[in-house]
């Protein structure tokens, strides 16, 4: 399947997209994927978080603002997701910068299937037992190679890794691809890492190859970025035109083609 064809199958689906997620971003998170036609919705009190996983289309984790009474709801919904068969993206904001961050993150994959974890090189290295500095939520000096220890952490785990920077690179047990697509621009606003993770969960809602879907969704969110690049260099402005650019990207005149490689 192509990546257009997924984007028309969001649009045409709306599939429900479940976060517990960033307090930081989580309007940028919302607004993102009803840009690309999803539907978002925030449930984070355990009371409901488990009932709101059950009627959605796919559940997305993020321990950006991580508090114990969150990680609680983040169990229960990850366990009812499991059960229902729709995919988990867990996107692991600062694994490594802290004990409570990187205990999270370990619990939650021993404890629940988690279907893809995404991080920035040195969240990701850190969580495959790599050395590496992780300065809040950016990623610092690594020991290893992060593409290796992400594919080794995915037959480890059975699942798909992703690793989001300059170029993006997906991974499971039998491929992997590098995305290139995205513009400097992204990493000068808060919040396009956590919107990132939401935009994938809404293509793994679609698509049951979890990495292509991972890939696909990558692709489109990089090239909205660069045609909101092309219209303005200044942050909060380009934030505006990023959100108008996935809700106007088709694949029919922006090409894909190029974007997603097959690597080793």
């Amino acid at each position: 399947m192509k990546t257009e064809e997924l984007l028309l199958k969001i649009r045409e689906q709306k599939p429900l997209v479940h976060h517990i997620t960033n307090w930081v971003t989580i309007y940028d998170c919302a607004q993102a994927i009803r840009s690309i036609g999803a539907l978002p919705v925030m449930a984070h009190a355990e009371e409901e978080a488990a009932e709101m996983t059950g009627i959605s289309s796919a559940l997305v984790l993020n321990i950006g603002t991580l508090t114990t009474p969150l990680l609680k709801s983040m169990h229960l919904s990850a366990k009812r997701a499991n059960e229902k068969g729709i995919p988990v993206v867990l996107d692991a904001v600062g694994a490594g910068a802290t004990p409570m961050r990187s205990e999270a993150v370990k619990d939650l994959l021993d404890n629940s299937k988690i279907d893809v974890l995404k991080g920035n090189a040195g969240e990701i290295s850190s969580i495959a037992g790599l050395q590496a500095e992780v300065r809040g939520v950016e990623s610092g000096t690594i020991q290893g190679d992060p593409r290796s220890a992400a594919k080794e952490l995915a037959k480890k785990l059975g699942n798909t890794i992703v690793i989001t920077g300059k170029e993006d690179f997906v991974c499971n047990q039998e491929k992997a691809y590098a995305v290139k697509a995205g513009h400097e621009m992204m990493g000068k606003v808060v919040g396009t890492g956590c919107m990132a993770a939401s935009i994938i969960g809404a293509f793994c809602a679609v698509e049951k190859d979890y990495a292509f879907a991972s890939a696909a969704a990558l692709a489109v969110y990089g090239k909205a970025g660069e045609k909101a690049a092309a219209k303005t260099k200044r942050p909060m402005e380009f934030k505006h035109c990023l959100m108008d650019e996935l809700n106007e990207i088709d694949g029919k005149g922006t090409t894909m083609e190029g974007v997603i490689v097959a690597t080793d």
